[in-house]
C-alpha cells in the first residue's frame, strides 16, 4: 500500500461526501494513510469508524499522489470484519445474492411483505433502513434468456449484475436487443454476484468465493474470443479493480484487459464505423447523475456522448454529487442519516433543473434518487432503446 506517499494535503478530505455530513467519520486521510502508519499486522483492529466509509472512491480520484485511501480503508474494513462480530445487517447484505435469488423466486409474496408495515418493522429490527421503497423483485430473471445470433462479426459476453437480474430483467433484455440490432452476438455466461456487496460488508471470504466462480467463467469466454461487457458501473469497477487487486484473482489481469462498459463499447462501434445508428427524436429533459463508481473507472462519461446524438434530448450532467446509497451502505440504519442528507442534496440540485427524468448508470443510484425525489429514474440504455424504437419485455 502507498500510504507512505501521502503528503497530507487533505484534498481527499475535501472530496469526501461522507466527511461533509457525518462528524463521526474522520475522513479518508485519517482513516486511510494516517491510521495505516500505526496499524500492526498482529494487533486487533479497533478503529470501528472505518465502517463509516461508503467506498465511493472519490478520495482515490482526488489524490495527486496515487495513494488510493479507499483501498487502504477497504482493507481495514476487511480486517475489522474478521475480528469483530458482524451485525445482522452486514451479514444479510454480504449474502445479498442469495437473498435476492430467494426474493425473486417468491416475488409476489416478497414484494407484498416488503411494502407492508409489518415488513418494515421486521427490517428495522434487523438494522435495515426503509426510508425509500425497496425495488420490486422480478419473478423472471436473465438466465436462460439468451438466443444466439448466428454469424455476427462482434461477440460479447454480458455481465448483467444482480440489480438487472433480480429486479429489472426488462432492462437487460432491452440491452440484448440493442446490441443484437448492432449485429453483435450476445451470450449470457454463467455468473454470480460480482462480490462487491460482500466486500462492502467486510466479508472477504464470500467476496472471493463469488469472484473465483465469475473469474473462471468469464476467463473461458475471453479465451473463446468474447469481450466482457458490464451494465452496472459498480460491478464494472469490481471486475476491473478488485479482481486483480484485493480479491487476488489469477485471471484478474486478463478480465480487466478484456472488460468494457456497455456505452463505452457502443461508442467504440460507432467510432470504428461498425455501426451508424439512426437515432430518433426524444423530446425530454433529463438530469444525468454520474455515479461515483463511473468516475472512478476513469473512462469519462460514454453514455453522455450517446445522449448528445439523440435529437430533441436535453441532458444536464451532475457529476459533483453522491447519491448516498452506495449499494447496501445507505440501507443500514446506522448510515441512514448520512445517506439521506447526501441523497437530498443531489435531488435538490436535480429538481432545480425542472428535468422530467433522472438518469444514472447504477441501479442503486436510481433507487435512491428515484425514491427520494418521486421522479422516474432511467438507465441510459432505456433512453437509447427508446430513441431507436427497441422495446423490451416487462
Amino acid at each position: 500500500m502507498k500510504y507512505e506517499h501521502c503528503i497530507r494535503c487533505t484534498i481527499c478530505v475535501e472530496n469526501c461526501p461522507v466527511f461533509r455530513v457525518n462528524p463521526d467519520f474522520p475522513g479518508p486521510k485519517q482513516a486511510g494513510p494516517d491510521a495505516q502508519r500505526f496499524r500492526m499486522e498482529r494487533e486487533k483492529s479497533v478503529d470501528k469508524w472505518v465502517l463509516l466509509c461508503s467506498q465511493c472512491k472519490r478520495c482515490n480520484m482526488a489524490c495527486p499522489c496515487g495513494v488510493e485511501p479507499a483501498e487502504i480503508i477497504l482493507r481495514a474494513q476487511q480486517k475489522y470484519g474478521l475480528q469483530h462480530p458482524r451485525t445482522l445487517a452486514h451479514l444479510l447484505f454480504a449474502n445479498n445474492y442469495y437473498l435476492s435469488a430467494l426474493g425473486s423466486l417468491t416475488a409476489p409474496v416478497a414484494n407484498k411483505i416488503a411494502a407492508m408495515k409489518i415488513g418494515k418493522k421486521i427490517f428495522h429490527a434487523m438494522g435495515i433502513a426503509t426510508y425509500i421503497p425497496f425495488p420490486k423483485f422480478s419473478f423472471k430473471t436473465m438466465r436462460g434468456k439468451n438466443k444466439r445470433k448466428a454469424k455476427a462479426a462482434k461477440r460479447v459476453a454480458l455481465f448483467y449484475g444482480c440489480f438487472i437480474n433480480f429486479y429489472r430483467p426488462d432492462i437487460g433484455r432491452k440491452i440484448i436487443r440493442l446490441l443484437e440490432s448492432f449485429n453483435v452476438d450476445v451470450v449470457l455466461p454463467p455468473q454470480w454476484c460480482c462480490g462487491l456487496p460482500a466486500l462492502g460488508n467486510g466479508n472477504l471470504t464470500i467476496a472471493r468465493y463469488f469472484a473465483q466462480k465469475n473469474a473462471a467463467s468469464l476467463s473461458n469466454y475471453i479465451d473463446a474470443g468474447y469481450e466482457i461487457i458490464y451494465t452496472c458501473t459498480s460491478c464494472g469497477l469490481c471486475l476491473l479493480h478488485d479482481y486483480p487487486g484485493i480479491l487476488e484473482m489469477p485471471q484478474g489481469k486478463k478480465i480487466a484487459e478484456n472488460t468494457r462498459d456497455l456505452h463505452e463499447y457502443i461508442i467504440g462501434l460507432i467510432d470504428d464505423g461498425y455501426i451508424e445508428p439512426q437515432f430518433g427524436e426524444v423530446k425530454r429533459k433529463i438530469a444525468y447523475h454520474i455515479p461515483c463508481h463511473l468516475r472512478a473507472l476513469g473512462i469519462g462519461y460514454p453514455a453522455a456522448k450517446i445522449m448528445k446524438m439523440i435529437p430533441g434530448l436535453e441532458c444536464e450532467i451532475f457529476d459533483d454529487t453522491c447519491c448516498g446509497l452506495n449499494g447496501s451502505y445507505g440501507f443500514k440504519k446506522t448510515n441512514e442519516a448520512t445517506a439521506v442528507q447526501l441523497g437530498n442534496r443531489a435531488v435538490s440540485l436535480i429538481k432545480k433543473t425542472k428535468a422530467e427524468n433522472i438518469m444514472a448508470d447504477c441501479g442503486s443510484c436510481r433507487m435512491q434518487l428515484g425514491g427520494l425525489s418521486g421522479m422516474e429514474a432511467l438507465d441510459p440504455a432505456e433512453v437509447i432503446c427508446e430513441s431507436l424504437g427497441i422495446t423490451g419485455e416487462k
